[in-house]
């Protein structure tokens, strides 16, 4: 088979081809005598498994999966493989998280506060410790701002509705470490009403993957079957 033969089934550049073959994502080629590569069908079904592999689970960990392959140490290959699978369960595990906490948020928790609280306040509105909150922010969650005059704490409506999503959260036995990403992902959609129309493109993006790694999996196989 020659370099166009491969880059024709998948709408690539024959270019596209020597250079995944260079990068290692492919097995070398044998050369006939005037240089030109000769390309068999494990190199097609080498080349299906990579394509494969990217979407599922990102071009560097698909090359990784591809050289611990063709250095003959599957171990590692089925270990990033592996890791690929338990960050796809995490991201499931937090935007359930979210889902869930947001649900209680907008149907049990407290109207927002209208005016900005001290620490104190907000531990006091929680029923929780000053320490617990400064044990938050040290952790990431919560950012309050600082008033210049005295250097106390100010919590804004804004603190106050990632506080009360922690509170939620941490009652349901979520690590800190966890609900700094969830209250990241508030914040990155401008609060918890934009949130909630961004959870259903989260989830079909955590869909596609998870049907990518299947799609990929089975074409991996098959490249490994393919090689002596």
């Amino acid at each position: 088979m020659r370099p166009a033969d491969l880059a024709r089934e998948h709408g690539i550049s024959t270019q596209a081809v020597r250079n995944y073959e260079q990068d290692g994502f492919l097995p070398p080629a044998d050369r006939t005598a005037s240089g030109y590569r000769i390309y068999t069908d494990a190199h097609a079904s080498a080349l299906r498994a990579f394509l494969a592999l990217v979407p599922a689970y990102g071009h560097a960990t698909a090359g990784g999966i591809m050289h611990a392959v063709h250095d003959d140490d599957l171990g590692r290959a089925l270990t990033l493989v592996d890791r690929g699978h338990e960050q796809l369960l995490r991201d499931r595990e937090t935007l359930n998280a979210v889902r869930t906490a947001i649900s209680h948020l907008t149907t049990a928790a407290p109207e927002p506060a209208a005016t900005d609280f001290s620490i104190g306040e907000l531990a006091h509105r929680l029923a929780v410790t000053a320490a617990t909150i400064r044990a938050w922010e040290r952790a990431g969650i919560l950012v309050p701002r600082r008033n210049p005059a005295t250097g106390y704490r100010v919590f804004t409506a804004a603190d106050i509705r990632d506080a009360e999503l922690t509170h939620l959260l941490r009652r349901g036995g979520y690590p800190l470490e966890h609900i700094a990403t969830v209250i990241g992902q508030v914040r990155t959609a401008g609060g918890t009403e934009s949130l909630v129309d961004a959870l259903e493109t989260w989830r079909e993006k955590l869909t596609a993957r998870g049907v990518a790694m299947l799609d990929a999996a089975g074409l991996l196989g098959a490249y490994l079957r393919s090689r002596p």
